[in-house]
Formats: structure tokens, sequence, C-alpha cells
């Protein structure tokens, strides 16, 4: 085990808290919704959502498959719901 870079990742890992901290402080601090651009502490914090990851990448083909699947759920679905609503 490299302990040298446990100790980075614990680093980088505190320096993502303390941000997060920062900006949760700044929304409780703050006078409730605004318009417009968002606060200058709020545009110098890094963005936490990024992901180390690759992405998932999915063919048109899958796409495609995955839409149908989901078109028969539908379909299913909406037959057993006139079918409740049939009976009552």
């Amino acid at each position: 085990m490299n302990l040298s870079q446990v100790i980075l990742d614990l680093r980088a890992e505190r320096d993502a808290l303390t941000a997060a901290m920062t900006m949760l402080e700044g929304i409780v601090n703050s006078r409730g919704k605004r318009r417009g651009r968002p606060p200058a502490w709020l545009a110098k914090l890094p963005d936490l959502k990024k992901k180390d990851g690759p992405t998932r990448v999915v063919s048109a083909a899958t796409k495609k498959k995955m839409a149908l699947a989901q078109r028969k759920r539908w379909a299913e679905a909406k037959k057993a719901n006139e079918a409740t609503a049939q009976q009552a």
C-alpha cells in the first residue's frame, strides 16, 4: 500500500469537502433565491459534479431497443390501468 498516494487522496477529499462546506455555508447565509448570475464566491468554486470514470456510451441500436422495450412497458401499464378503471 502506497502511503503517499493515500495521503494525496485524503487531501483531495478534504479539499472537496471544504469546497462543498463553503458552498453550503454560502447558500445558508444567502437571502433566498436570486436571479441572474451566481455570486462571485459560487463561481470560483470547483465543479463538484465531475466524474473521474468514463461515461457510459450506448450505441444507436441499443438506444432503439431500450426505447421499444419502454414503449412496451408503457402499453402494458396503460392496459392494466384501463382494465382497473373499467372494473371500478
